[in-house]
């Protein structure tokens, strides 16, 4: 039963089992009549009375007409179903249309609709259809929501079918399910300029891959329309013919999202848990930067990325932009614990090749692997760190003083490798953690004379 389509039933088992499939529905109405039916055809028969016999047939016969009539019936109910929409944020709400349509030549009795759907999505609904007309159709809506991102199967649509005496019910249960897709939480970033973002971040950068095309900086011959003051005379001397030099190759800049999925890193469970706060921390990063024209790749510690992306992730600014963000928040959706205990193969896979900015969300982070992570920011142009310790937010109320632990050494340590590690109590938006790392990279580069924003 896919989005918008039908789902109708078939003949299979139509002849093999059905009058034992029919029977099995009879109400306690109808097996009352099917055995006052029987023992008034038994009395008849004993007693000689023919008027006796004829009730007794009548009451026997009814039920099983009934019974006869709607399991026929039931194989031409058509039911559809269709989100609206079928990917939506943990804790907004989706609406599930349901319709029903009597594909028979005979009305149908009283329908009674449900449709299965997981216990997180809220309780299970139910409907009570009047009388379907030949041809005729029923829609009918409930709307479904889940503080837990995920993927959630919803059906299939079950039928109640009952006669208009109240003798038979059968259930229909349709093959065919949909799935509803809940992603992490994101919010609004502000348009700060990190570190690393000064190869073509803004608006500069995209006008300039508006205007030029890809040309390379190796010079070409001369074209008819060309700007003579674009000749280059070294080339022309050399080949003895008019040369002239390329437009300079525009560079997209690229922004790798580093999410430490490691189950060691991270304690506790639930939608208020640290490892859920990263997780939307790096879907909110993985948005933003796309919209801000970046080529943009999930990594993970593990060293896995989004099936389907490039050698330099997805491109932003561009008419697939959706359909990058779709294919990373569905990543994100069911993205879950890895049983690695090391960010080695991360970064085996970073140092690989200049990143650009590198954005990561940690655990907990040992020595050891804290050495791991400072090896990370040789190979990117700038790098930002959320350091969060699962430990602390198990235990840290909100609005409790920091705890100083080994969190801070770790984070020096960052610090020192030339990373804006950033520590996230409990509590605290992304977007105030992104602005106190625009502050902290803003005083650090103030103070050591580096590259500052432009």
């Amino acid at each position: 039963m896919d989005a918008g389509g039908t789902d109708r039933s078939t003949e299979d088992g139509g002849r093999r089992g059905g009058i034992r499939t029919a029977l099995t529905g009879l109400t306690t109405r109808g097996r009352s009549f099917l055995a006052a039916g029987i023992a008034a055809a038994v009395c008849a028969y004993v007693l000689g009375q023919s008027d006796l016999l004829r009730v007794g047939l009548l009451l026997g016969a009814l039920p099983l007409i009934c019974a006869t009539v709607l399991y026929r019936t039931r194989h031409q109910v058509a039911g559809s179903r269709r989100l609206s929409p079928g990917r939506v944020p943990a804790g907004s709400e989706a609406r599930v249309h349901l319709r029903v349509d009597n594909v028979s030549r005979l009305p149908t009795g009283l329908l009674m609709l449900q449709d299965r759907v997981p216990y997180v999505l809220g309780p299970r609904p139910r409907f009570v259809l009047d009388r379907v007309e030949p041809g005729g159709r029923r829609e009918v809506s409930y709307r479904v929501r889940s503080d837990l991102r995920g993927r959630y199967p919803l059906g299939p649509l079950q039928l109640r079918l009952t006669d208009p005496f109240g003798l038979c019910e059968l259930t229909r249960s349709f093959s065919t399910y949909d799935t509803l897709t809940v992603t992490p939480r994101v919010e609004a970033l502000p348009p700060v300029r990190l570190s690393g973002e000064a190869k073509g971040y803004g608006e500069g950068r995209q006008r300039s891959l508006a205007l030029a095309g890809d040309d390379d900086v190796i010079p070409r011959g001369y074209r008819y329309g060309d700007d003579l003051r674009r000749v280059h005379w070294r080339s022309t001397a050399r080949y003895g013919e008019l040369m002239v030099r390329r437009e300079e190759q525009p560079q997209r800049a690229r922004c790798t999202v580093l999410l430490d999925t490691r189950g060691v890193a991270f304690d506790g469970a639930g939608p208020d848990s640290a490892f859920e706060w990263a997780v939307s921390g790096a879907a909110t990063v993985l948005v933003h930067m796309l919209e801000r024209g970046f080529s943009v790749r999930l990594l993970t510690d593990s060293g896995d990325s989004v099936p389907g992306e490039g050698a330099d992730g997805f491109a932003g600014a561009s008419q697939g932009t959706a359909d990058a963000a779709g294919l990373m928040m569905d990543t994100l959706a069911v993205i879950d614990h890895s049983d690695g205990t090391g960010l080695s193969r991360a970064y085996d896979v970073l140092r690989g090749g200049n990143e650009g900015l590198l954005v990561a969300f940690f655990g907990d982070l040992d020595e050891e692997q804290a050495t791991v992570v400072a090896k990370m920011r040789r190979r990117s142009g700038g790098a930002l760190a959320f350091v969060l310790d699962g430990e602390s937010w198990d235990r840290e109320p909100v609005g409790a003083p920091r705890p100083l632990d080994r969190s801070e050494e770790r984070l020096r340590m960052l610090r020192e490798a030339g990373w804006t590690a950033v520590r996230v109590p409990r509590g605290t938006s992304l977007e105030e953690l992104w602005r106190l790392a625009d502050r902290e990279r803003t005083g650090l580069t103030a103070t050591s004379g580096g590259e500052g924003a432009r």
